[in-house]
Order: structure tokens, then sequence, then C-alpha cells
């Protein structure tokens, strides 16, 4: 049987209105030039969980709608703005300059600038990897491109990735970026919402997983390579909206999470050539109530680990390692944008055996969760206002 899926509506749910956005920018500068003084109540107070206490520690603040976080050697940090900007935290504070240089985003509903990832030798490459929405023959799509940060500017830009079939809409454009210990490059693309049933047809893009090289080229070990029709970047398809990635740092296996339509989010344990099922199969139904499948599976489609209804619409995905919280140690951890909680997963093998609830109390959309080399765990919370990078530590 089929185990869990998300709930959270299309574009409007991910989005803010025109005029927020164009306010928030306004807001976000003067936000981040103060951000020193920027407190939450979350600062300073005492949290428990099953397993340890721990505070909340504001890093930056003043953001509009950050999207992900990249740590950078030597403790400084790297954040997109999903309204087009890449903003650079500098000896524990957010620089009031975006980053110059990058690529051209399209910023529109869930569309914008999204993820920021390192090349795995960027101390000696420099290279910096962006997601983002693009505009296309057709309409808007997602894109990867890369460049050289010299510590203010990135420079030699090159899309390295676009998706092949731009649509018109707002919503669904994945956007995930994670390295594999290989060096490949793997890329999550959504269905673009109103093209659902192309997430079926491997002859395009959309709802797939890619893979290629760091440099966008083909690697000859993919699943569908030499298949015809089929597109050879596809890793796996199926897929409605990726909006985590994480290798698991002792099996090495690949994990991802998807949002669910009105409920049936799921996290799924990638399989090289497999069908994810979406929308052929699915534990949610459409926003209206009407029935998108009556089949929760199917043979040659894949469950999920675990799926959720009501949807808590997942986003950012991160395996805790670190020795500052021995008690969560294998725990996989979930930012939720409607659900407004961080979730902890306690996983035996490859199963789900407790969850928990963290962080209710912040009412904050968690976009992204990351472990930092430090051993902290750091989030991201979504606003148009006062967006916000905040620390997890263990309290003393």
């Amino acid at each position: 049987m089929r185990r869990n899926r998300s709930a959270h509506s299309p574009a409007i749910r991910d989005a803010r209105p025109g005029l927020l956005v164009r306010l928030g920018w306004m807001t976000a500068l003067a936000a981040g030039a103060l951000q020193a003084l920027a407190v939450s109540p979350a600062d300073g107070k005492t949290w428990r969980s099953e397993k340890h206490s721990f505070t909340v520690t504001t890093v930056a603040a003043g953001l509009e709608h950050p999207w992900s976080l990249a740590f950078l050697p030597g403790g400084d940090m790297l954040v997109t703005e999903r309204e087009g900007r890449l903003r650079l935290i500098r000896n524990g504070k957010l620089l009031p300059e975006p980053v110059k240089g990058g690529p051209k985003s399209v910023v529109r509903g869930q569309g914008g600038l999204l993820e920021v990832a390192l090349h795995p030798q960027f101390a000696e490459n420099r290279l910096v990897y962006l997601s983002y929405a693009a505009q296309g023959a057709g309409g808007v799509g997602t894109e990867v491109a890369r460049g050289r940060f010299d510590g203010d500017t990135l420079t030699d830009i090159e899309v390295i990735f676009s998706v092949d079939l731009k649509t018109p809409g707002s919503a669904h454009y994945g956007g995930r970026l994670a390295f594999a210990p290989d060096g490949t490059l793997f890329i999550t693309l959504g269905d673009r919402y109103s093209y659902m049933k192309e997430a079926q047809n491997p002859a395009n893009h959309l709802g797939a997983l890619i893979r290629v090289r760091d440099d966008g080229t083909v690697p000859p070990d993919n699943p569908f390579v030499g298949k015809p029709g089929i597109k050879p970047e596809i890793y796996s398809y199926g897929h409605r909206n990726m909006q985590g990635i994480a290798f698991h740092p002792e099996t090495g296996a690949l994990w991802t999470h998807e949002h669910g339509p009105r409920g049936g989010d799921e996290v799924n344990i990638i399989k090289p050539g497999a069908n994810y099922g979406w929308p052929a199969i699915t534990y949610g139904i459409d926003y209206s109530g009407a029935i998108i499948s009556d089949k929760t599976e199917a043979p040659g489609m894949e469950q999920p680990v675990i799926h959720w209804t009501p949807s808590i619409a997942p986003s950012g995905m991160a395996f805790y390692n670190g020795d500052k919280f021995p008690g969560w140690r294998g725990s996989l951890f979930v930012g939720a944008l409607a659900g407004t909680h961080l979730r902890r997963l306690t996983l035996e093998g490859e199963t789900v055996v407790a969850q928990e609830v963290l962080l209710a109390d912040l009412r904050q959309r968690i976009r992204d969760v990351r472990q930092g080399p430090d051993g902290f765990l750091y989030i991201v919370t979504d606003d148009a206002y006062d967006g916000r990078v905040m620390r997890i530590e263990p309290a003393s």
C-alpha cells in the first residue's frame, strides 16, 4: 500500500500579492540595513523537544522571500531571495547590497531566483550554481546557471540546463539542486501545475528529476541514455513539484519530497529510471475536491516512504549527522510552508517510525533547512517583509 502526499494551493498559496512584493522590497532594504537590531520573539527563548532543549537565534533579517542557503568556506553564507537577488551574509551580518551579476529570473508566482549550491570543489574553482525561472519560447521554465564568485560578484555566467518545455503559468518550478558524491548534479523540476499529465511523459522534462554533469552534459550511465523518445537527462519521472532533496549521509541514497495537491505530500527514495506515479496515482485530491485519480498504487509505479494528508507543503530537507545534537543524529528534517513548522522524522532504515513537530509557535513558513558546517541547524523563513535565516543551537 502506498504511504503519504501535500496539499497546498497552486501559485496563489505560495506567492504574495504584487503590492506586497513591491512594498516588501523597500522594507527589506531598511530591515537589512538595521538587521543587527532585528530580534525575533524566538531569540533567547528555550524550546524543548523530545530529545533536546534548544535556542533559536536570528542570523539575518529583512530578507524578501528568501529561498535557499549555502555555506561558504570560512563561515559566510549565500542566500537567494525569490525576487531575483543573491545576498551575502559576511562575518555574521547581511550585507546591504546584493551580489552583482547572476542570471536574470522571471519573478512570477512561485517563480524567481530559487536555489543556490556550491560546486563540490568550490574552494578551487569558485563555481556557484543557481536555479531560477526563465523566459523562453512558449512561456517560463526552470533553468540552472553557474558563475564564478569573487567575493561580491558573479562572473562568467553560463546556462548549463534549461527545461525543454517552457509554458504559461506561475506554479511548480521545482528548482532544488544537489551534488552527488560522484560530482553529478541533480535538479528537481515541477509539472508546471496545468501540465500535470506531462509528468508521465518522459519525452519532456516536466515533473522529472534531472541528472547532469557539472557542466550540464549528460552522464553516459543515466538510465534513459540511448532510449528513443526519452530525454537522456531524466533520472526519474512522475513527480509533481519536488521541493526537497538530500543524500543520506550513511547509505548514499537520494531522498526527495514533493507537494501533493490537496493532500498527498510525499517523501520518496529515488531509484534510477523509476516512475513515481503522478498524476496516475496519488493520495491527494484536486483543490476543488474533484478526484484526480482513483488509484493510490499501480504496477510499475513507486510508493512513497511516507505521505501527509492534510498537506504540510514540505520545503527544504536535510539529514542531521552533526555532533551538536546527539539525539537528533540520523533524523530527517523537513521545513513546512502550509504547516508553518519544522518537522523531524525518526528513521529506522528506510522507514519513518516517529515524527515530531518543532517551532510551531514561530508561526513561520519554513522554506529551507540545512545542517551547517558548525554542526548547528539553520532554517530559512519565507516572508515578503522580514524573511530570516535562523540558527538552532543546543540550550546551555
